[in-house]
């Protein structure tokens, strides 16, 4: 109940704060595009730099309706991954990945039970899903999860790994990403959302990459599904290097714009700019180049009091881990030069407290009420 009231006040104090016929005409898509960079000097010292397009309809992420519909109601499959991650699991190398990960069955007694109840599991979709991808993949082997470190490993979001999953690992020949994301886009996207741009055009540039990767999830929520297109880059051993931080840097973009498919109506939340900086010490955000949107804090979380303005959120503006949001507003693109700001370590007699809860960034299910307070609040284990 209490997420409720938090979701309901929110809204709430956005709504008031918005022109009343801009927030009457605000609408929340299906489509979602999201930016995302991540400065991560605690644990790998690398900078990662993605974009993710994702849907919760079967039109703008092209799975067929049967096999969507026969993985949500299994009831065990907690989602199916398809990547080019290199290591996507222990004991694989240099080579892509279908993981069809299943909950594992409590009546299961050893480990051999395990790994057979998940094999006929995951054996009842894989040519499906070899049919879906043009892929050839054969199962390599049975993983069963005891920590999170996949879900951490593929940078992808959902009920990827943790005790309690089993993951049934079928292997297939490594492509490049730029071949895989051209392929698995021209499969899924349909034409209308390609030729958009947007974020999509970002995600097609950065595929070129030596160190970019692409991830497709399905995960079964509820009555359907969240599908998602990740690609992601790695900037190896560059998170201590940066002070003056320009997320389109890594983005490889002068500008970044909207998507065209959002043209024809007013969906403010549906792009989004996500930056974190997670950091052993205290670090702290000063000149900001780009416009600070005003917020309102409710239940310790910080709001847009006005989405029609363009602008950052930042919580907190200092830590150990820092969270920022750009949102659009009424603007359509914003330009390389207007998302710059500085990252300095803070000077304080007492360190903050690490929060582990907001290191997970990665985006989960997006449904109804639910997506405006995702973009607004970000993940939270």
């Amino acid at each position: 109940m209490k997420g409720i009231a938090v979701i309901g006040a929110a809204l709430f104090v956005i709504l008031i704060g918005v022109n009343f016929g801009y927030a009457q005409d605000m609408r929340l898509a299906t489509f979602q595009e999201t930016a995302q960079v991540i400065v991560d000097r605690s644990i790998s010292q690398n900078v990662t730099a993605s974009v993710t397009l994702q849907s919760t309809s079967i039109q703008e992420l092209r799975i067929p309706a049967e096999l969507e519909q026969r993985i949500r109601e299994d009831g065990r499959v907690q989602s199916v991954i398809v990547t080019n991650q290199n290591q996507c699991i222990l004991g694989v190398v240099d080579e892509a990945c279908i993981l069809i990960n299943v909950a594992r069955d409590t009546n299961d007694k050893g480990i051999t039970a395990i790994q057979q109840t998940t094999k006929d599991v995951a054996n009842s979709f894989i040519d499906e899903i070899n049919e879906v991808f043009d892929t050839d993949a054969k199962l390599h082997s049975v993983f069963i999860h005891t920590d999170d470190k996949s879900n951490v490993a593929l940078g992808t979001s959902g009920a990827i790994s943790g005790r309690g999953t089993v993951s049934a690992v079928y292997t297939m020949n490594m492509e490049s990403s730029d071949s895989m994301f051209d392929k698995v886009s021209a499969i899924l996207i349909p034409q209308v959302i390609r030729e958009s741009g947007g974020f999509f055009d970002i995600a097609k540039n950065l595929s070129r990459d030596d160190n970019a990767r692409v991830t497709f999830s399905l995960i079964p929520v509820n009555d359907r599904s969240l599908m998602q297109l990740k690609l992601s880059v790695d900037y190896p051993n560059q998170a201590d290097k940066v002070k003056k931080f320009s997320p389109l840097e890594f983005l490889q973009v002068e500008q970044i714009k909207r998507s065209e498919y959002f043209s024809q109506g007013n969906y403010p939340l549906n792009s989004i700019i996500q930056i974190a900086i997670l950091s052993p010490n205290s670090e702290i955000i000063s000149d900001i180049k780009g416009n600070i949107v005003p917020t309102q804090v409710i239940d310790d979380e910080k709001f847009p009091t006005d989405i029609s303005k363009q602008g950052w959120i930042f919580d907190p503006e200092s830590g150990e881990s820092i969270q920022a949001k750009y949102i659009f507003g009424q603007d359509k693109l914003v330009s390389k030069d207007n998302l710059v700001f500085t990252i300095g370590e803070e000077i304080k007699e007492s360190q903050v407290e690490f929060d582990e809860s907001i290191i997970v960034l990665i985006i989960i299910a997006i449904v109804a009420i639910g997506a405006a307070l995702f973009y607004l609040k970000g993940y939270k284990k």
